[in-house]
């Protein structure tokens, strides 16, 4: 079966370029060898030839006793944007969203304990850290996560709770019997409104975007500050707006059927 595999199977090569490739980051933006070869585990020899190797492919440049990464590494999730229509089908509604509610709108995905953003509009910084199409977030302390969460596998979620859930701010979510049971309000509510738990004043909601079969594809998230809005507001006036968003990319869904790309015209705005 396509995806299965033994151990022999496994390229250890490809894993330990793929570490390398992590290694570069906020906090290693530009690192020398010996720091690439600490952040991985990896010897000194096996980064230096995984490294003139992705120099060779175009993916990272030597400055100095420095190593930074370059613009082709952007193609790479490019390419994944280019192989998920729903990316472009939802991003005009995601620029509508953010133009009706004046905040940031997001769509992402779950991978492993954690969601990626797929699709983002920005209409503000109102998190300490910068977040990006590509950004992972931990799912047990989000909106988009609980949502995600809720309706993925129990294995998904006894995954989540064996990954632990540390407090992050003053409101996380540390029990896993109070998580379970958040998980279940969010099934019955059909969305999710998270305070203060990945960090503190941090205000989001999420609901389901869901496949023309029913099962839910991604979590259309929305994120303000405390200081800007209620949960109270929220519920009432954002939630049926995100609802109505994620019901119209799901129609889009429904009537591209197997198209891959929908080649929509720009659409002008400030964003």
């Amino acid at each position: 079966m396509v995806g299965e595999g033994s151990e022999r199977d496994y390229v250890q090569s490809i894993e330990r370029g793929f570490a390398v490739l992590l290694a570069f980051d906020a906090d290693r933006p530009s690192p020398t060898l010996a720091e690439v070869a600490t952040a991985t585990g990896l010897s000194r020899p096996a980064v230096r030839r995984i490294l003139l190797t992705l120099q060779k492919l175009g993916y990272v440049a030597a400055v100095g006793s420095r190593w930074t990464l370059t613009p082709r590494v952007l193609t790479i999730g490019q390419h994944y944007a280019a192989t998920h229509s729903f990316v472009e089908t939802a991003q005009p509604h995601l620029l509508r969203l953010a133009e009706e509610t004046q905040e940031s709108a997001s769509l992402a995905q779950l991978d492993g304990t954690d969601v990626v953003y797929v699709a983002r509009v920005q209409v503000r910084r109102i998190m300490a850290v910068s977040v990006d199409v590509g950004s992972r977030v931990p799912a047990y302390a989000t909106s988009m996560g609980r949502v995600l969460t809720a309706w993925a596998d129990a294995s998904v979620v006894d995954a989540v709770l064996a990954a632990g859930l540390p407090r992050l701010a003053q409101r996380t979510i540390t029990d896993p019997t109070v998580f379970r049971d958040a998980l279940h309000r969010v099934r019955q509510d059909g969305y999710a409104v998270v305070e203060s738990e990945l960090e503190d004043g941090l205000l989001s909601a999420a609901v389901p975007v869901r496949t023309p079969d029913g099962g839910v594809l991604a979590a259309l998230a929305y994120s303000t500050t405390v200081g800007r809005r209620t949960e109270e507001q929220i519920v009432e006036k954002v939630i049926p707006l995100m609802q109505e968003t994620a019901a119209a990319i799901g129609e889009d869904l429904r009537l591209l059927g197997g198209t891959r790309r929908l080649d929509a015209p720009a659409r002008d705005g400030f964003y």
